[in-house]
């Protein structure tokens, strides 16, 4: 007891000492990469400012920049370069002696007379993405109200997405199932963002991913591209940023999910950063040091990283690691006292491991290609509150083999290729039991068994066309073709979205 006491003044401390810091320190720097964003190819000698200030820089060679001894504080940047739209970017934050890195793409402007006037715009928006897509920043997701940083709870507040309560963050996309939302970091896609994941859904009463994690987050709740397939709902696009790439950087936290730190720094001189996080819950300490009443709180950890290595000025090559394990077990005088209908205990652990290589061909396109690994294991027992009678048994092991590759070619400014495939490799083993019981309605349900593997795979394609005759009308003509080997059936998916931008706030 006494050492859980120390380790809680000790993070309090740490907090205390670390604010202290910064007000001795107070100046950072803010560097990134500006890059087309149809080609993937550094833009040379744009111009970054930072607007009401008198401090800005231009990229270099490389596309990169730096802006030094910035003053700790929240700015907007603005990105300019003849020929391409301009970028503003809002809520960076510059923070004592850290490095804040931006990965900015812009987008070439069509001209179309001689006299024109590009107004700068705070929302930026693909052309392949739908209407009904939304982009959130990290800065924008960590200071929402009531989201304690989860990237979930961010999005309940949007039209069109209900929750099915507010102890989990399944979220419910148009009226659909909670199992039919995708997520996807950095190509690689993802089970669950969640701890604690439920089975058979797509969420967790407690978020996993790092927020300190994410450059931007894209969420779509329908009609998104034939890039994405294998689910009817929504499209959560997330993007870790880069470590730091010019020197070590470190940082404790403790906040609302728990406790824990980040570590970035170079790899191999400039060549690469890595990024690596690790986290625990402190509600446990916290129960067994106060008395707070019948509670029993529930364990979860999580591990992240992400490794960034430039083979050449064409080539990159990005690891993906994420890790977790969720842990509870209330006993019966406690699910008597909660009013829980089970009690038992659980332990959870999710898995991935990706690598992702993305190639650019040259002035025309890029490619994305990735390979992943993931693991989604679930150990339960669960009793009958009441009876205290053994309910539910789960030993459930499922994984994936996923391969992914996405094309992107860009033939001239009104004409744009898209084209992939996406395979994956399941093998999943369950060994549960269910004990008999009465339904809702008085009928009785006998005793399930299920102790089966099973294996098969899923193959997807799809082609996308996007012309764009106009600065502001956009086609979307796409076709995605999925087959299932479990039950042998393939579905073909034609999709087609037409945009039209009346006016800088209004579109069709």
């Amino acid at each position: 007891m006494y050492a859980k006491i120390s380790i809680i003044m000790f993070l309090i401390f740490i907090s205390i000492c670390t604010n202290f810091a910064n007000d001795k320190h107070a100046k950072g720097s803010i560097a990134g990469l500006i890059i087309d964003a149809e080609t993937k190819l550094p833009i040379i000698g744009a111009n970054i400012f930072i607007k009401d200030n008198v401090f800005g820089a231009a990229s270099d060679m490389t596309g990169a920049f730096k802006i030094s001894n910035v003053p700790v504080g929240n700015y907007v940047l603005q990105f300019e370069y003849i020929g391409y739209q301009p970028v503003i970017k809002t809520d960076i934050i510059v923070r004592s002696r850290r490095v804040t890195f931006l990965q900015v793409e812009m987008r070439v402007s069509a001209l179309e007379s001689d006299e024109i006037v590009i107004h700068a715009g705070y929302f930026q928006k693909d052309d392949e993405q739908a209407n009904s897509s939304i982009e959130f920043s990290n800065e924008e997701i960590r200071r929402a109200p009531g989201s304690a940083g989860d990237v979930s709870r961010i999005l309940m507040t949007l039209p069109s997405i209900a929750k099915v309560n507010d102890q989990n963050n399944n979220l419910i996309v148009r009226g659909g199932n909670p199992i039919e939302n995708t997520f996807y970091i950095d190509n690689i896609e993802i089970p669950n963002i969640n701890h604690f994941p439920n089975q058979g859904s797509s969420g967790g009463p407690i978020g996993l991913v790092n927020v300190d994690f994410i450059q931007d987050v894209t969420f779509s709740s329908g009609g998104f591209s034939v890039l994405y397939g294998d689910k009817l709902s929504s499209i959560m696009d997330i993007t870790f940023r880069e470590g730091n790439r010019s020197e070590f950087d470190g940082q404790l936290d403790l906040n609302f999910t728990g406790f824990g730190g980040i570590a970035e720094g170079p790899l191999f001189s400039d060549k690469g950063s890595w990024l690596f996080s690790a986290r625990r819950s402190y509600l446990d300490f916290v129960v067994d040091v106060m008395d707070v009443g019948s509670t029993i709180a529930p364990v979860y950890g999580d591990i992240q990283g992400k490794c960034v290595y430039n083979i050449d000025s064409k080539n990159k090559i990005i690891l993906l690691g994420i890790f977790a394990d969720d842990h509870n077990s209330p006993d019966q005088e406690t699910a008597e006292k909660n009013l829980m209908a089970h009690y038992g205990t659980q332990d959870l652990y999710q898995t991935t491991i990706g690598l992702n290589w993305r190639t650019i061909w040259g002035a025309k396109g890029y490619s994305n290609t990735s390979i992943a690994y993931t693991l989604n294991y679930f150990n339960e027992d669960f009793y009958e509150t009441t009876t205290g009678d053994y309910a539910i048994k789960n030993r459930s092991q499922e994984q994936a083999y996923k391969f992914r590759n996405v094309n992107h070619f860009r033939i001239n400014e009104a004409h744009t290729v898209e084209v992939g495939i996406c395979l994956k490799y399941l093998i999943e083993n369950y060994n549960n039991w269910y004990a008999s019981t009465v339904n809702d309605i008085g009928n009785s349900v006998p005793d399930l068994i299920m102790n089966e593997k099973i294996k098969g795979y899923k193959v997807g394609g799809f082609l996308n066309y996007i012309y764009k005759p106009f600065s502001n009308f956009t086609t979307n003509l796409g076709v995605r073709s999925d087959y299932f080997s479990y039950n042998q059936n393939n579905t073909v998916s034609p999709r087609i979205s037409l945009s039209y931008q009346l006016t800088s706030k209004n579109t069709i």
